[in-house]
């Protein structure tokens, strides 16, 4: 399988969008509102000209600004799918895939187990099925490269687990090169294989969702895949640690190295919350007031002062967290990262 890389500049509005990426499987850009995610995809499909650069798909050149060569949009084997699915209102299912399909019609509509609703509207259909129905159109071009806008974000929070699922495993299943663009982590964590985080035009950090998770490379990286982020003093403390100072007094410890003004950084699940100064092995401890509490999938998370923790359902219960009142938020030396601000 012949893979996608793109190398290219594009002047924005408020900046220029400059990339370099190599796409072998599935790789996700995850990033702010106006970021260039979706410019991204645009410069790929050949619906957006960039200043320079260079865009193949292995030999088959689509876009080389410096020799001449720009493939109109019908000539790359692209499949898009929009964010809002683009569907067309007045035709039916059967008709939607069929505008793209060279005879595969049937064969797309009994892969994606929506034969049974052949003969209906988009505005009949459910939002899952709905971007079924976008994928089918997609790949009935037969595409060599699969391009994703936003694939979960006009889904409900009920309906977005279902199709994540369904989707992280059509992608494993079809094997393309695919990019895929949203703005929240934990979508782009579930479905791809690499994650970039984009801001401003500009790729900060990418690697796999672990090493995003395990060793974030800068303040905003770790912020954005969901980590508490507190400011801090470093200092060197010895034994291996690095003690910070908070600038509300508190004193923490970890096992990176740091010196100077720092980022710390704990993820939810990583904090464990007690009702009382707990004396186990965790160094760090932060007493504060019982915050907001939501539940995430079978997970509950609460704000204790300024950090967020995840807790199960049954501790929320019995640590009586919808009470309020003060608790305490304990994490190890080991699992708190310390990063440029």
């Amino acid at each position: 399988m012949a893979a996608l890389s793109a190398d290219f500049s594009l002047p924005l509005r408020a900046f220029d969008l400059e990339l370099s990426l190599e796409v072998e499987r599935t790789v996700a850009l995850v990033g702010p509102s106006g970021a260039g995610k979706t410019s991204t995809l645009r410069v790929v499909a050949g619906l957006a000209r960039p200043r320079s650069g260079r865009i193949a798909l292995g030999e088959e050149v689509w876009l080389d600004r410096d020799r001449g060569v720009d493939r109109r949009p019908e000539e790359r084997r692209v499949g898009l799918v929009f964010q809002e699915y683009a569907l067309f209102t007045h035709m039916t299912v059967r008709a939607n895939v069929a505008y793209a399909a060279r005879g595969r019609v049937d064969e797309l509509l009994e892969r994606f187990h929506v034969s049974h609703l052949a003969d209906a509207h988009p505005a009949e259909l459910s939002g899952g099925e709905k971007q079924r129905v976008a994928i089918a159109r997609a790949l009935a071009r037969d595409p060599a490269v699969l391009l994703l806008d936003e694939p979960l974000a006009a889904l409900d929070a009920h309906t977005k687990a279902e199709v994540r699922s369904e989707l992280s495993e059509l992608l494993r299943d079809l094997g393309l090169p695919t990019l895929l663009v949203t703005h929240d982590y934990e979508d782009a964590a579930a479905l791809a294989d690499e994650v970039g985080v984009i801001v401003d035009g500009k790729v900060r950090q990418l690697a796999s969702p672990a090493e995003l998770v395990a060793r974030p490379r800068d303040a905003f990286v770790a912020s954005f895949t969901g980590a508490n982020l507190l400011h801090g003093t470093a200092r060197r403390a010895g034994d291996g640690l690095t003690e910070v100072r908070l600038g509300s007094g508190e004193q923490l410890f970890s096992t990176d190295d740091g010196e100077g003004e720092v980022g710390v950084v704990v993820y939810p699940w990583e904090v464990s919350v007690a009702r009382a100064h707990a004396t186990d092995s965790a160094l760090n401890v932060v007493r504060g007031e019982v915050g907001s509490l939501f539940e995430v999938g079978n997970r509950v998370r609460v704000r204790i002062g300024p950090l967020t923790a995840e807790v199960t359902a049954a501790s929320a219960g019995r640590l009586e967290l919808a009470r309020g009142g003060v608790a305490y938020a304990t994490f190890k030396a080991t699992g708190t990262r310390l990063v440029a601000l």
